[in-house]
């Protein structure tokens, strides 16, 4: 990828972790780490990778995305809100009463939206079967997924891994954001899903490792998704939860909770300093 393109993204993965964090102080409540864990992933899907039009959200054929581990609603809010879809303002009425921003993805009132999603194991199951309508009424759109790693230790994940491999959907690709942590710990302590690349292969996927922070990788990641035929694809992503605030990377601690008031200067001048350092 061009580095100026790669610069430019930098920035806007950037700029999205600011309205994470942003969005989850004025709410008081909601999930940074994992937000923050996807913003490079969320940010070269919106602005690089999907074919969508934030002047007509409901176009026919567009590329789905669904967001299997919802509760990282922030993460999708801050890009869809800087990709054009609703006004960056109104990253600040997260969780608030009357706001269309609630804690979980809303399709009916969020532009952008594709599925509402909160239940870990019902964003890809949901994703399967928009990639197999797509299929079914020859239309040439892709669909992606992202999952937690947590989330993987649902067996619904694992009943809609067969279902995509059985039948051969190609226009699926599901973005397993491995940061290691959960809610109550290190996935590998609470239940542990690993090998995930041996296991989706078992089940008939393909699978590309990358870094979820290295847009290069990423590029990789997603064309390599792109140039598969016959059966789904996996990417999975290697990520920093909490990744850009300094106190809350690789700290299970902010899975779930906002940070306080002099917490959020600390994290907001974190991000300035990367903006800084991208000029």
């Amino acid at each position: 990828m061009d580095q100026s393109r790669v610069l430019e993204l930098k920035r806007t993965a950037n700029e999205v972790r600011k309205g994470i964090v942003e969005g989850v102080y004025n709410a008081a409540c909601g999930h940074p780490g994992g937000s923050l864990s996807i913003a490079d992933i969320l940010t070269y899907l919106y602005f690089e990778e999907m074919n969508i039009d934030p002047k007509d959200p409901k176009k026919a054929d567009r590329d789905r995305f669904v967001l299997s581990k919802g509760h990282t609603a922030p993460g999708l809010y801050a890009t869809l809100a800087l990709r054009g879809f609703f006004p960056v303002e109104e990253l600040k009425t997260l969780r608030k009463i009357d706001s269309r921003l609630q804690g979980h993805p809303d399709m009916k009132h969020i532009p952008g939206v594709d599925m509402s999603t909160g239940s870990l194991g019902l964003g890809i199951s949901a994703a399967c079967g928009m990639a197999l309508s797509a299929k079914t009424y020859g239309m040439n759109n892709r669909v992606y997924t992202i999952l937690g790693d947590g989330e993987s230790e649902e067996g619904q994940v694992w009943e809609a891994a067969m279902f995509a491999a059985h039948y051969k959907l190609d226009n699926l690709c599901a973005i397993l954001d491995l940061n290691g942590l959960q809610i109550d710990g290190k996935i590998t302590d609470v239940m542990n899903p690993t090998p995930h690349d041996e296991k989706f292969r078992a089940f008939g996927w393909h699978v590309y490792t990358i870094d979820a922070h290295d847009f290069n990788s990423i590029e990789l990641g997603f064309r390599e998704a792109r140039q598969v035929k016959g059966k789904p694809t996996l990417i999975l992503a290697k990520s920093v939860k909490g990744k850009g605030v300094s106190y809350m990377e690789n700290s299970v601690d902010w899975h779930g909770k906002a940070p306080k008031a002099d917490e959020y200067e600390t994290a907001m001048a974190d991000l300035e300093k990367i903006a800084e350092s991208l000029k």
